[in-house]
């Protein structure tokens, strides 16, 4: 199994330091609704993390949250509340969020306001080390006392300089060192401290919390590409500095970020869609599928259109997944395959676009051997466990609230069952062996439908699948030149609130709106 490093900036063999993988990934500043390009990064890490379960190995995953920081306390000003209150609401939310997403929840959520004493404890440690110091209230890191900063991010400390927005401030040795500590502010929230009142800087909130919770070395340390420089880089300076230089964290691992446009998804930008907006839309499985299929290092961008057609991709694989009627000792679709192809994608680097080929193909061949009336119940398991335990898919169908649509097809297609065997009338006998195999078809997803238990999944895929096979049907029939049938069932679909619409790529059908 190899993992990108961006340290060495290369594939390495993944090899933990211990018996079990320590990850740190980087979270939440809680002062508004977590937006897709967070849900990138953490449905990227989780499916590293459910791989590495899948692999055998044991995993502890600790995820920080900020919950003090420059936007939070202008945000709670602004809405006349407290920090506290605040960050607590949005906690809230993202917990929401995340559950939606099938997102495993992290081990340990620790928050910086509640470890201010190991804080100060490592700000400490690192004034009495020489790596840093303080000018009255503030106490900065000295980058120049750390001969291999920029060791991350592959710049030296003048290219940094030159590439950065810095706040020279008259109090600094050097333009370049950061807030280890910050002076308390009339009206900000703020801890005593051997400097007096004051707060942390954000980059050695993420030190303490992974060291406290972790230990001084860790395995995986992830976050977005944007974190590179300065946070990560901060990170590794001052953890290193203050353990002595203990390797900081073995592999460093960025997915690349969510863009609008040509600019990425911020919400100090305000160009964003928040979680709970795309889920108002799109399915928990549809975006995962619009994540997962690129490289997770390169940057994405949102789009409706490739998101639409991931719910259609879902929807595929929901259909495939959807239970079959039993097939006795008949020929079996064999499974062992594919999983050692998925394995393999999924070794080199989390390779989630080539897992998801395969998981495409698994849906495509067992739709095949079903029809060909195989035993596809081995296939069926190896997608579901794939799809759920690694990639996280729910393999639900979502229901839409006050959506009758499938139930009123489902009643409305039995009370029209007689003109559809009237329009088929005696093309059962046709030579054309297209238009057999359609009626065939028809008939066998009508009996589906009509069989089928009370739960929203079969609902949906028997629904869906007679109308395709009447679509189909038309077409066939089309082919044949046999132009009344084929539009008497299109009038029947459009009875049933179903749109038959013909385009260059072939015929799609849609629900009225």
């Amino acid at each position: 199994m190899k993992v990108f490093n961006t340290l060495s900036g290369q594939k390495e063999e993944f090899v933990p330091r211990g018996d079990v993988v320590t990850m740190y990934v980087c979270g939440i500043n809680p002062y508004a609704d977590a937006h897709i390009g967070h849900a990138m990064s953490y449905i990227f890490f989780d499916v590293v993390r459910r791989y590495l379960e899948f692999r055998g190995y044991r995993v502890k995953h600790v995820q920080n949250i900020t919950d003090i920081e420059d936007n939070i306390i202008a945000h709670a000003n602004e809405q006349g509340v407290s920090v506290p209150e605040l960050t607590q609401k949005y906690v809230e939310r993202y917990d929401e969020d995340i559950e939606a997403l099938n997102i495993l929840r992290a081990h340990e959520y620790p928050r910086a306001m509640g470890e201010i004493p190991k804080i100060i404890e490592i700000v400490q440690g690192l004034v009495e080390k020489g790596f840093a110091y303080a000018v009255g209230g503030n106490v900065y890191f000295r980058v120049r006392n750390v001969p291999d900063y920029g060791k991350l991010s592959g710049r030296s400390l003048e290219q940094m300089r030159a590439g950065a927005r810095i706040e020279v401030g008259a109090d600094k040795e050097d333009p370049m060192d950061f807030l280890l500590w910050k002076e308390a502010k009339p009206g900000e929230p703020s801890w005593d401290s051997p400097w007096g009142k004051g707060r942390p800087g954000w980059h050695i909130e993420c030190s303490a919390m992974s060291i406290r919770y972790l230990g001084e070395q860790i395995d995986i340390h992830g976050g977005g590409q944007d974190l590179v420089f300065p946070h990560h880089e901060n990170e590794i300076a001052q953890s290193e500095s203050f353990t002595g230089k203990k390797p900081f964290a073995k592999y460093w691992i960025h997915n690349g970020l969510l863009q609008m446009g040509a600019d990425k998804m911020s919400k100090s930008l305000g160009n964003l869609i928040t979680i709970r907006q795309a889920l108002e839309k799109y399915s928990a499985d549809a975006i995962r599928l619009f994540i997962l299929s690129s490289y997770y290092r390169s940057p994405l961008t949102y789009s409706e259109e490739t998101l639409e057609a991931a719910e259609r991709g879902a929807e595929r694989l929901l259909g495939a997944a959807a239970g079959r009627v039993p097939r006795p000792l008949g020929a079996k679709l064999e499974a062992d395959t594919y999983r050692e192809r998925f394995i393999e994608a999924m070794d080199d680097d989390f390779g989630t676009a080539q897992a998801l080929a395969v998981i495409f193909e698994i849906a495509r061949d067992i739709n095949r051997a079903d029809e060909a009336g195989m035993d596809v119940s081995d296939a069926q398991h190896t997608l579901r466990e794939l799809g759920s335990e690694v990639l996280g898919l729910k393999f639900e169908f979502r229901v839409y609230k006050d959506d009758s649509f499938y139930a009123e097809y489902a009643h409305e297609i039995d009370m029209k069952w007689g003109s559809i065997s009237t329009i088929i009338g005696d093309t059962r006998n046709s030579d054309d062996k297209a238009i057999k195999e359609a009626i065939d078809k028809v008939d066998s997803t009508l009996a589906s439908l009509r069989d089928r238990t009370d739960s929203d999944m079969e609902l949906k895929v028997f629904v869906e699948a007679n109308i395709e096979a009447q679509k189909d049907l038309r077409d066939a029939y089309r082919r044949a030149r046999q132009f009344q049938p084929a539009d008497e069932i299109r009038n029947v679909l459009g009875e049933l609130g179903v749109v038959l619409e013909d385009t260059p790529q072939g015929t799609i059908w849609k629900r009225k709106r």
